[in-house]
C-alpha cells in the first residue's frame, strides 16, 4: 500500500516547496525525512500559519504530533489514525524509526477494496438482527444452503441500539433465493445491491461512513 510516488520533504527545503509538492500530488500532508530518520508530518495549515514561503521547513512548528504506523498494523489501524488526525497521508516506519513511505488516501480505498473482496464479482447483502441473535454459523449456513458462499462479512454495532447491521459480499450476484431464506428466518433484509454500478457506491458511501465513525 505504500506509494512510489509521495516524495518526503528535508528540513532545508522551503515551505513552497513543500506546497508546490502538496498541490502536485493532491494531499494537504508531508512527510520530514532527516537521511533516513522520521521527524514528523507538515501540513499546508502549518505552513499557512507561519506565513513565511520561502523558510525552510525546519524553522516551522508542526502541528501534528509525528503521527506514523509500522509497515505489520492492520489496515483499520491506518484509517483510524487518518480519521483521528484528517490526514491525506500517512507515514510508514519501521522499528528504528526509519521512514519507509507514506499511505495515501487512494492506497487506502484500494487496501479496503482488496480487504473487503469488492473487486471479485458477486452480491451485497445487508441485515439488520438484534445483538443476541446474532450467529455467525446460522448466517453462513443460510448462505451456503442456496449454493453461495460468503467472501467478506463486516458488522456495525451502535452503542445506542440493540441491533447489528451485518453486511455480506457473497460470490453471486442472484440473491433473490438468499434474501428468501433469509425473511424465512426473519431476518430484516434492509439492502441488496447487485449491479456494478450501484456497488461502486454503496462502497463508497460505506467507506465514508466508516471514515466518520472512526473520527468520532
Amino acid at each position: 500500500m505504500i506509494s512510489d510516488v509521495v516524495p518526503a520533504l528535508k528540513t532545508s527545503d522551503t515551505a513552497q516547496t513543500a506546497l508546490n509538492w502538496m498541490e502536485i500530488f493532491r494531499v494537504s500532508h508531508l512527510p520530514i525525512v532527516n537521511e533516513n530518520d522520521y521527524l514528523g508530518l507538515i501540513s499546508d495549515s502549518d505552513i499557512y500559519d507561519l506565513n513565511q514561503p520561502e523558510e525552510p521547513i525546519g524553522n516551522h512548528s508542526l502541528s501534528l504530533p509525528r503521527p506514523s504506523v509500522k509497515g505489520h498494523q492492520h489496515i483499520y489501524e491506518v484509517l483510524a489514525l487518518a480519521a483521528r488526525h484528517k490526514l491525506t497521508v500517512v507515514p510508514v516506519i519501521d522499528d528504528e524509526n526509519h521512514f519507509r513511505g507514506v499511505i495515501t488516501y487512494n492506497e487506502m480505498i484500494s487496501g479496503i477494496a482488496s480487504f473487503s473482496s469488492i473487486e471479485q464479482p458477486g452480491g451485497m447483502i445487508v441485515l439488520q438482527v438484534l445483538s443476541r441473535d446474532y450467529s455467525m454459523s446460522r448466517i453462513s449456513q443460510i448462505v451456503e444452503s442456496n449454493d453461495a458462499r460468503i467472501l467478506s462479512m463486516h458488522i456495525t454495532s451502535n452503542p445506542d441500539s440493540t441491533s447489528l447491521e451485518i453486511t455480506l459480499k457473497v460470490n453471486t450476484t442472484d440473491l433473490t433465493s438468499i434474501i428468501k431464506t433469509f425473511e424465512r428466518y426473519s431476518y430484516e433484509v434492509t439492502t441488496w445491491v447487485t449491479d456494478n454500478d450501484e456497488l461502486d457506491r454503496f462502497y463508497t458511501d460505506r467507506y465514508n461512513q466508516l471514515m466518520k465513525y472512526l473520527n468520532m
